[in-house]
């Protein structure tokens, strides 16, 4: 892990606390929190590993019917959605952020009518078309993923994409920016329209 300068961590940590923050006063988030629960991922200018990502320790859970950090925001606490944003960083280096959420039945449509009003790129990807040999090899899902949104996209990274899961993978949403207070923000925006479309 290349450490960063203490500006940098400085300025990482309080956003990344300021947008827990925002998570975790979000009542309507505990609707599209996963199965395998939320990370959200902040990733070093330049980042190379998992290890130059911060992330939630343990993932942000449901307590209390409220979302929760199950831990602290470190580095190295995130694989999968670190490997994504790393991979996305190499399309566009600005997006550094980026919080997973669960896509249920009907959720996606209604996220793509969503994204259309707020004038956002979303991608849908099919991850039954994902070739098996990636399928299986630990980490290399995520490199086709990111790959895959870029390419739905024509060749840009959207704010938003989402699967359909395929054989023991969950169906989830990504969303991602530059930092994560902005993200995480959305992300509640998000969940409340949701809310208030199911009533």
């Amino acid at each position: 892990m290349k450490q960063p300068d203490l500006a940098t961590e400085i300025d990482m940590y309080g956003r990344m606390m300021i947008a827990l923050k925002e998570i975790e006063a979000c009542r309507e988030f505990v609707a599209i929190i996963p199965e395998v629960r939320t990370n959200m991922v902040f990733a070093q200018p330049h980042a190379k590993t998992p290890d130059d990502v911060m992330a939630v320790d343990g993932r942000i859970t449901i307590i209390n019917n409220m979302p929760r950090a199950a831990g602290r925001v470190r580095f190295g606490k995130s694989s999968h959605m670190a490997r994504f944003i790393i991979e996305l960083m190499k399309t566009d280096p600005s997006v550094r952020a980026g919080i997973d959420f669960a896509n249920p039945p009907g959720f996606s449509d209604w996220l793509s009518d969503y994204c259309t009003q707020q004038g956002w790129v979303s991608a849908m990807i099919d991850r039954r078309t994902e070739p098996a040999g990636l399928r299986n090899a630990e980490g290399s899902s995520m490199q086709w993923k990111a790959a895959e949104a870029v390419r739905a996209a024509g060749g840009r990274v959207p704010k938003i994409i989402c699967d359909a899961g395929g054989m023991g993978k969950e169906p989830v949403c990504i969303i991602v920016g530059n930092e994560p207070i902005g993200v995480a923000q959305d992300l509640c925006e998000i969940a409340q329209a949701y809310s208030q479309s199911k009533k």
